[in-house]
């Protein structure tokens, strides 16, 4: 009896969870299986998302490629390729701050300016630096050098040199009597040159003090500066263009802002004194003529 009572128990259970048949007893909350359309539908519209997506990559890709490709030039043999990218400009040397916010010196034509000079350079302190625009009438390299005195000799020099891959590089030198012996140890930062219409120019910065060295003076202390330009070979700078360079008429001090004009060889001729008398006597003699 208590067995068929069990049994009775057992089938009336059955019956009241048809899922039980399957052996699997449907718990609280549980998620019912979707159907096979359901699961169709949400595949097929994975796989839209995912193509439309592709579009949207493969649209902006194409713009990007169109974009990039407008910047283009044509090669010799119809090939493109695309434009370097764009390089900053070297700023300009400004000449209406020399003798206000900067030193200069400037060496050729009368009225030069730092495009025309024969030779041209400035100073200006910022902070603990020295910043320095050198430029001259070369392609090969300009420089200025720190003496003691007005002789070629125990200087301490720095040079902007042009090399053969069109860079300007600023380079130490140390005068050893007439001979410049390029010193690894470089002072400059900051550095940046251009060659344009047969031009080296540049711009750097050098600290006002440095640690006690031969070869390194400090700026803070007033020198001479000499200012040399030649032709270069290779990247190596070679003598300078000529026999006598310039040299300031007396020392430099980074604390005193002048603007200083030395006229070239040529224009020394005809300034001098005693050519302007000589011109002025020979007008004379030719307008009242000879006796």
């Amino acid at each position: 009896m208590a067995g068929i009572l069990l049994l009775l128990v057992l089938v009336c259970a059955a019956s009241a969870n048809p899922a039980a048949e399957d052996g699997l007893a449907a718990s609280p909350g549980a998620r019912e299986p979707e159907p096979e359309s359901g699961r169709m539908g949400l595949e097929k519209s994975g796989l839209q998302l995912e193509e439309s997506s592709t579009e949207q990559h493969q649209e902006s890709y194409s713009t990007f490629a169109a974009e990039f490709f407008e910047t283009r030039y044509w090669g010799d043999e119809g090939y493109a390729f695309p434009s370097p990218p764009p390089v900053d400009p070297f700023a300009k040397i400004r000449v209406d701050d020399c003798g206000k916010t900067k030193g200069c010196f400037r060496y050729g034509k009368p009225g030069c300016d730092a495009d025309t000079c024969d030779y041209f350079l400035s100073y200006r302190r910022i902070g603990a630096d020295v910043e320095f625009e050198l430029s001259a009438d070369t392609d090969g390299w300009v420089a200025v050098g720190f003496s003691s005195d007005k002789l070629m000799g125990g200087d301490d020099v720095m040079a902007c040199v042009h090399d053969d891959n069109g860079r300007v590089r600023i380079q130490h030198f140390y005068n050893v009597g007439q001979w410049a012996k390029e010193i690894k140890r470089n002072p400059a930062r900051d550095e940046e040159g251009i060659f344009e219409n047969n031009r080296v120019t540049c711009r750097f910065k050098r600290p006002v003090y440095v640690p006690r060295d031969e070869t390194i003076i400090d700026l803070h202390l007033s020198w001479y500066y000499l200012f040399a330009w030649g032709p270069a070979i290779q990247g190596s700078i070679t003598r300078h263009d000529i026999d006598s360079p310039p040299v300031s008429e007396d020392v430099v001090s980074i604390y005193k802002y002048e603007d200083l004009f030395m006229p070239s060889a040529a224009y020394q001729t005809f300034s001098s004194p005693f050519c302007l008398l000589l011109i002025v006597a020979l007008t004379f003699y030719i307008l009242m003529g000879t006796p």
